[in-house]
């Protein structure tokens, strides 16, 4: 007998079976898909651990060469000697090498102290899993300061200052019309001192004057826009005695040395050029008739040098020196211009006897071309950075100075009261661009019961460049590098 449903049931099994096949077909491309995308995964997640790894790797590196630095600070070859790159195995705590990094090292140039580490990290296993990573170190020299002193220092009536500023003794930003303004971080190596009253390290007397000490240091962001600090560290200025005499070195080494002139001292004319005049300075001009040493200042005299009658003879023209140190000991006269040159000058008598000591004067303009860290000039003076009597009405001084045991300043030049001590005796402005370091309270204007004297306008401009490219050899605050900056490099 014939069953009539076979033919049916044989289609339904058929449509069953195309079904199944169909569903299977997609689970295993979603399956497939599934595994593809989980080895995707791993793969991404293995490189991604690749990269943290080459990324730690690659800052071991900038940390390996921070303490390579810090035992070895003028070596910029790995202790190779030889130009690199340098190649490092990172290895871990059971001796497995995990991958490298490799160092470029780029030393400082003339006058700088700034080294710049790049760091590239490499994982074994993963060659693409690189990361690179930059950073920056320096020693700070005393030119992070726009003025720095030994002895106390007082702001005034429309004084506005840029750069950070230091004493040893106390600052004191005074209540004038208008009020005087520091726009970076003043500091104090003391707590607290007395200038007639007890004051704060750092004080004002600007309306909402500060109270006195012990009470709470009140905030004046109004006078103090970046700050106020203190007790820190002092400056170490009688240390700069040893700098000298390494300077000294360097310059008889291969840089510009001369002993004692003979003479009054020496005049240095820069130029353009990459050379300089330098004379023999024979005579200086004389005191007027009419001019009194009022205040008996030690020194006092009109640290001039005349232009006729034998007062200076020619020695030469000499090229600037290779590592750009010049040292005199004798007290030199300097002025003029430079282009594109880094120097360092220093007016020191060795053995150092106070009686002895050397200064170095201004009375003419002293400049730059660029104002882009190109142009950097330094003065050392183991006594005094002076300004004479017959200076230029208008001056302008660009450079780091520093007054190693004296100070930065110019003489009282005025007569008994009611007289003038010459025609030059007021003069108009002084304009410096750079820095200035004073073991004593430097001043150019003066006035007092018998007159004014000296520069009526004063503006000085902190060199943002000096902080860790100074001028060459420049004395430094620490011998241990800072990190300026690093970073992620593509």
């Amino acid at each position: 007998m014939k069953k009539p449903f076979l033919k049916k049931e044989i289609r339904e099994r058929g449509f069953m079976l195309l079904q199944t096949l169909v569903f299977a077909s997609i689970a295993i491309v979603m399956l497939t898909g599934l595994i593809g995308w989980a080895g995707v995964s791993v793969r991404a997640a293995r490189h991604a651990f690749a990269r943290e790894q080459a990324f730690q790797i690659a800052e071991a590196g900038i940390e390996y060469y921070r303490w390579h630095l810090a035992h070895a600070p003028t070596d910029y070859q790995d202790g190779t000697g030889v130009a690199g790159p340098y190649v490092h195995n990172f290895i871990d705590v059971y001796g497995v090498t995990l991958g490298q990094f490799t160092l470029t090292i780029t030393p400082p140039y003339l006058g700088s102290t700034k080294v710049v580490v790049r760091s590239v990290g490499t994982v074994t296993g993963d060659t693409s899993a690189t990361r690179k990573v930059e950073a920056q170190f320096a020693k700070p020299s005393i030119a992070k300061y726009a003025a720095v002193t030994n002895a106390r220092v007082y702001y005034g009536t429309g004084d506005e200052v840029y750069g950070p500023i230091h004493s040893n003794t106390g600052v004191g930003f005074l209540d004038g019309n208008p009020d005087p303004i520091a726009h970076n971080t003043v500091t104090s190596a003391v707590t607290t001192w007395n200038d007639g009253a007890n004051r704060f390290g750092v004080y004002t007397t600007v309306p909402g004057a500060d109270p006195a000490p012990p009470a709470a240091v009140p905030n004046r962001p109004d006078v103090f826009q970046g700050g106020r600090q203190f007790p820190v560290p002092t400056v170490d200025f009688s240390g700069m005695t040893a700098d000298l005499s390494a300077l000294k070195t360097l310059a008889q080494a291969s840089g510009f040395y001369r002993a004692g002139s003979g003479g009054s001292g020496y005049l240095v004319e820069l130029k353009t050029n990459d050379t300089f005049d330098l004379y023999r300075v024979n005579s200086l001009l004389p005191v007027p008739n009419n001019c009194v040493n009022v205040f008996n200042q030690a020194g006092w005299g009109t640290w001039s040098v005349g232009i006729t009658g034998g007062a200076r003879t020619l020695l030469g023209n000499y090229a600037f020196p290779g590592n750009g140190i010049m040292v005199f000991e004798d007290h030199v006269w300097v002025e003029g211009m430079v282009n594109t040159a880094r120097l360092t000058m220093v007016a020191a008598q060795f053995p150092v006897n106070v009686a002895t000591y050397r200064n170095i004067i201004v009375n003419n303009n002293l400049r730059y071309t660029n104002y882009d860290g190109s142009d950097a000039l330094g003065f050392i003076a183991q006594g005094n950075f002076l300004v004479g009597l017959a200076s230029a009405n208008n001056l302008r001084i660009d450079g780091a100075i520093v007054a190693q045991n004296g100070a930065t300043f110019r003489y009282y030049y005025r007569g008994p009261t009611g007289q003038r001590c010459s025609p030059n005796h007021q003069r108009a402005s002084l304009t410096t661009y750079g820095m200035l370091a004073s073991f004593g309270q430097g001043y150019f204007y003066i006035t007092s019961s018998q007159g004014n004297s000296g520069y009526l306008s004063q503006p000085a401009s902190y060199d943002t460049n000096l902080l860790y490219a100074p001028p060459p050899s420049f004395p430094l605050l620490s011998d241990q590098y800072q990190t300026l900056y690093w970073q992620e490099v593509k």
